[in-house]
């Protein structure tokens, strides 16, 4: 052991003052998962045991964490390419997307919005996306026709039918949004780099990787954590709102730094971000908006008049009381307005109690701490859980609590409850399976998210316990950009006692 200097201390995420007596451990100036995570420490037993006490740490010329880290996820996202296949040219004879579990929104929707047919999103059909996505599936279908029209032209060039094609281009598009996933939460985790890993060989990427498009989503968000990290705000702010413009669960990232620069007293800087973020939103939607307002409005619409989805602890209320609460039965189109103000009563006391967490923490809460709650709350209290969200908690849970055994447990819940999602659809009468099946993986895995969740509020409140600021002397919150070591403005000081 030595004995720190004063002053600014280098490490992965900027300077940071370490004060004087901090003892710094020898060794490697990174986390070690095979010597601080008992599941690491286990899995490494297969390969020659635990990393060597004089082993170069990351410092390979080539083998780096981050390069370590991408080949992790390549090879995760190449068996969720290979699981897909069977599904891939479109041939669903046989219900070959339910017994080969290789369902993806993406094959029916091609031919269902015309992007056949050269169809553009929200100006020739009404894509029931936010904006973003539609552009996201255009794109893919360009690049499609531009291969098609290269097979047809010449035959060194395989040629395959325009979906398959169109899904071949959209999951190589959605492989390079994962590996920026990856290289955003390497910079995020400050001294811990190999916590990237947790995303690279991640079973729930195995599973939903290409399900739906929300990868694109997840990409922009993290990129806009890492950019707020780095003390761009204004970036982050833009980042985050083409987030919010292919999915809406970015602005929950936005809600997360509100509370906790009202808490630090850094209003302003959020401001920035926020204005940004509606600035750029508003940039992108308003051309569509004014071209194509009804197909446009879709979207909004849609999640108004939806009926609670399966995925939801909602829906498993009214089967078991066979529609008697609520709503009751519910005509095609009808909106249910008791089952809206319900959720949005849930959504709001949800959130208070992470709002009250944030401000009444003895020490304040790490900005993914916060985003993992928020987004967490949001998905057990609305009536819409398709399986591919639980991708938006992955890189949050990640950064929120680095721990294998916890995360892997979650994401095998998420694995699991695919199997019996799509023998559901298959019906029993065709070696399927009852909905109760269904209905029993749902409540595990909200059991296992409730579980993550109550495991960062207790590092939250005891922050001895959060292995992201134990893992080493001066740390404060890796993707805390200009949250890093600020001081509290605004606390609820009657509701916990301040730790130094």
């Amino acid at each position: 052991m030595s004995t720190a200097p004063t002053g600014p201390s280098a490490t992965a995420d900027g300077p940071v003052a370490v004060p004087r007596g901090t003892r710094l451990p020898d060794g490697p100036d990174r986390v070690v998962p095979t010597w601080t995570d008992p599941v690491a420490r286990q899995a490494s037993e297969a390969v020659g045991g635990p990393w060597g006490r004089f082993a170069v740490t990351g410092r390979a010329l080539f083998w780096t964490p981050l390069r370590v880290c991408l080949l992790f996820a390549t090879l995760a996202l190449a068996v969720a390419w290979v699981k897909q296949a069977p599904c891939a040219d479109g041939d669903w004879t046989g219900s070959v997307q339910y017994t080969h579990f290789c369902y993806s929104d993406t094959i029916p929707l091609f031919g269902l919005h015309g992007l056949d047919d050269g169809a553009l999103p929200y100006l020739d059909s009404d894509v029931e996306y936010p904006v973003l996505t539609g552009g996201f599936m255009a794109t893919a279908a360009a690049l499609a026709g531009l291969y098609d029209r290269a097979a047809g032209a010449s035959s060194l060039l395989p040629s395959v039918p325009v979906v398959q094609s169109y899904y071949v281009v959209t999951c190589l598009l959605l492989t390079v949004c994962a590996l920026a996933v990856v290289r955003a939460v390497l910079a995020l985790a400050g001294r811990r780099p190999w916590d990237a890993a947790m995303i690279g060989l991640s079973p729930l990427l195995v599973v939903h990787a290409f399900t739906n498009w929300d990868l694109f989503a997840v990409a922009l968000a993290t990129l806009g954590m890492w950019a707020w990290a780095r003390d761009r705000p204004v970036l982050a702010g833009v980042l985050l709102g083409l987030g919010v413009a292919a999915k809406l669960y970015p602005a929950f990232l936005l809600g997360a730094l509100f509370l906790l620069c009202l808490r630090s007293g850094l209003l302003r800087v959020w401001l920035r971000t926020t204005v940004a973020a509606v600035g750029v939103w508003v940039a992108v939607n308003a051309p569509v908006a004014w071209l194509a307002p009804e197909n446009w409005g879709r979207f909004f619409r849609l999640n108004s008049v939806r009926p609670a989805d399966p995925d939801s602890l909602w829906y498993l209320a009214l089967h078991l009381t066979d529609d008697r609460i609520l709503d009751g039965p519910l005509a095609e189109g009808q909106t249910p307005v008791a089952l809206n103000a319900l959720v949005a009563v849930a959504l709001l006391a949800g959130v208070a109690a992470v709002g009250w967490l944030t401000l009444s923490a003895p020490v304040r809460p790490r900005v993914a701490q916060i985003a993992f709650l928020l987004v967490a709350v949001f998905l057990l209290t609305n009536k819409v859980w398709s399986p591919q969200y639980s991708l938006w908690l992955l890189p949050l849970a990640v950064l929120a609590r680095p721990g294998w055994r916890s995360l892997l447990l979650w994401q095998a819940t998420e694995a699991l409850l695919w199997v019996p999602r799509l023998l559901w659809y298959l019906g029993p009468d065709s070696r399927g399976v009852d909905v109760e099946w269904f209905h029993l993986a749902v409540v595990l895995r909200d059991l296992a998210v409730v579980v993550l969740m109550a495991l960062v509020v207790r590092d939250a409140l005891d922050p001895d316990r959060d292995a992201v600021r134990t893992s080493w002397p001066g740390v404060d919150d890796p993707a805390g950009g200009p949250l890093q070591h600020a001081p509290d403005t605004y606390v609820l000081r009657s509701s916990a006692q301040r730790v130094p």
